[in-house]
């Protein structure tokens, strides 16, 4: 089965011979968390694009709420919400998604404060913000981590149903389906194992380094999803436990391409304190940035899947198929040696931007014309500069009441 998959791509051709030319990196790691929009987390940020009030329904101008650490449960955030709060176009009906309304509060047009989120704010700072960076479908987590890992999601706008299982892929239980809602607006329901070419599929055709580092049985294990990585050699030999990133990296044995994502009480995802999840990611970088090799040939995306039903200002752009995408605005931040200091990146991004990337940088095809023709995120870089020191941040004391939630209490 690999080898007819690769067949799927070994033709189209690769734009990264300037890359190639250019660029120092030899790691690229895809910091991956939960649920997010930026106006939540930068829309108070000093010259990006973000927003500090919203529409309700009525057509009346608020404040954006101030956003608590740990939210009571999750929002929201399915196709048919993302479509609801979109509004054709007015963005005013966040707060009649489902989880909107927490102990009277309006959470869904809430945003954080630097003060909140101080250290994320420092990354943001002191390296390259990207302010438009769309998540690739208007819905949850699933088709996103599959663009993020694929370029594709076979049309996915949904999470499984029924949703009481503990697996998004080709190890959920029997009857289990996903929504695959094509271009013509026609809707099928299909058991969530696929068979569409991956990023992994491009490296081990190139026979690069890659790792996917994730809990075991994690929900949000994207390659579970696709049939010929589940059920070939890659499963045991290329998934590793976010245990092992730190490990890796001090050794020095990072690979070309990484996918890092955290286990439920570290993703930020509502529920859980943003803190705790903020004090993850400081750890990995750190791991990082204390080793002088791996951080001076590394560049780290951290991003977040998709909005998580919280309010965004700007109207997305036509997706490729226009049923499901794209979504609304979700923060990604550029951390590297090479990345443009202090810079807010306007260029229209989405998770194909960062395969586009890894294929530019590596020389490798294109997994379709959809990562092939988006923007490779280069524009965030400077290989010329001074590269830029580690930033190495302190862990901060979270609030008592942000203990972690039980990773059963999680749904996407």
């Amino acid at each position: 089965m690999a080898a007819a998959v690769l067949v799927a791509f070994v033709s189209v051709p690769s734009t990264g011979a300037r890359a190639m030319a250019t660029s120092p990196l030899q790691h690229i790691v895809i910091l991956m968390k939960e649920n997010r929009s930026f106006d939540s987390m930068f829309g108070t940020f000093p010259g990006a694009n973000g927003a500090t009030t919203y529409p309700d329904p009525k057509g009346v101008v608020h404040p954006l709420n101030h956003q608590p650490d740990h939210l009571y449960h999750d929002i929201d955030h399915s196709h048919v919400a993302s479509v609801r709060s979109y509004d054709n176009g007015k963005l005013d009906k966040f707060s009649l998604n489902s989880g909107a309304i927490q102990n009277g509060v309006d959470e869904a047009d809430s945003q954080l404060y630097a003060g909140d989120i101080p250290n994320y704010w420092a990354y943001a700072r002191h390296f390259t913000l990207a302010d438009r960076f769309f998540s690739t479908v208007a819905g949850p987590s699933l088709p996103n981590h599959l663009f993020s890992i694929a370029g594709e999601d076979a049309n996915v706008d949904s999470l499984i149903s029924p949703s009481t299982g503990t697996s998004w892929g080709c190890d959920a239980a029997s009857g289990t389906t996903v929504e695959e809602r094509a271009p013509d607006g026609t809707v099928t329901h299909v058991f969530p194992c696929f068979d569409f070419p991956t990023m992994a599929d491009l490296l081990d055709h190139s026979k690069l380094s890659w790792k996917y580092y994730v809990t075991p049985g994690s929900q949000l294990q994207a390659y579970d999803a696709i049939r010929h990585i589940r059920y070939g050699a890659d499963w045991t030999t290329h998934m590793a436990d976010t245990s092992k990133f730190v490990s890796d990296v001090q050794s020095g044995n990072l690979p070309a391409v990484s996918w890092l994502v955290l286990p439920w009480n570290y993703s930020d995802h509502p529920g859980h304190s943003i803190c705790v999840g903020e004090n993850g990611v400081v750890a990995d970088l750190n791991a990082v940035m204390a080793n002088q090799s791996e951080w001076s040939s590394t560049a780290v995306f951290l991003t977040w899947d998709d909005f998580g039903g919280f309010y965004d200002h700007v109207v997305p752009p036509p997706g490729p198929n226009p049923q499901i995408g794209y979504g609304f605005r979700v923060p990604a931040i550029v951390i590297s040696p090479y990345a443009k200091p202090g810079y807010v990146d306007d260029t229209m991004y989405s998770f194909p931007s960062m395969l586009k990337f890894i294929e530019d940088t590596y020389g490798l095809p294109s997994l379709t014309s959809f990562d092939g023709s988006s923007n490779d995120m280069f524009n965030a870089f400077n290989f010329s500069q001074t590269p830029q020191p580690p930033l190495p941040l302190q862990q901060r004391a979270c609030p008592a009441a942000s203990a972690p939630t039980p990773a059963g209490a999680d749904t996407d």
